[in-house]
């Protein structure tokens, strides 16, 4: 598979946005417990604000979008660098198993390098054990539990 990692354009809207409906219907963002239009519009229009610390990679083979990852650069108070959060990251069905996932991952890793990031996290959950199979190849489990409160 001839397949390109690149950062994601305006023009990629109308295949990018299937892929993220089906990454928050994947964790039971769909039908009545769906995400605001507003905070998908907001969220694409961050990709294209400089001063936005969200950035977003597309997985292209041949002018078809298979797969996107999100992440965000933010501030610690245990480095001077920045830390690179991957917040999202999802495959087209299709493509799954062909290395794509995998592929977004080190384009992270390179785009974290390239900003003077050291350091590279994310979360997924607990029953995502197809994940968790790629992740344990790619990366370390850290041995932190989230906890979280919505309000």
């Amino acid at each position: 598979m001839s397949l390109a990692i690149r950062a994601v354009t305006r023009q990629d809207y109308d295949q990018w946005l299937p892929l993220w409906d089906g990454y928050n219907a994947f964790y039971g963002r769909s039908g009545a417990t769906a995400l605001a239009p507003e905070i998908t519009r907001m969220t694409w229009a961050r990709f294209f604000d400089a001063y936005e610390p969200v950035h977003a990679l597309v997985a292209d083979k041949d002018g078809q979008l298979l797969g996107l990852t999100h992440y965000l650069f933010h501030r610690s108070t245990t480095a001077i660098e920045p830390s690179c959060y991957l917040q999202d990251l999802f495959t087209a069905e299709a493509a799954r198993g062909q290395g794509v996932a995998s592929a977004l991952i080190y384009a992270v890793y390179e785009r974290a390098k390239a900003a003077g990031s050291p350091r590279v996290y994310w979360q997924t959950h607990e029953t995502n054990l197809t994940a968790q199979r790629l992740y344990d190849k790619v990366a370390d489990r850290s041995g932190f539990i989230v906890y979280r409160k919505i309000f």
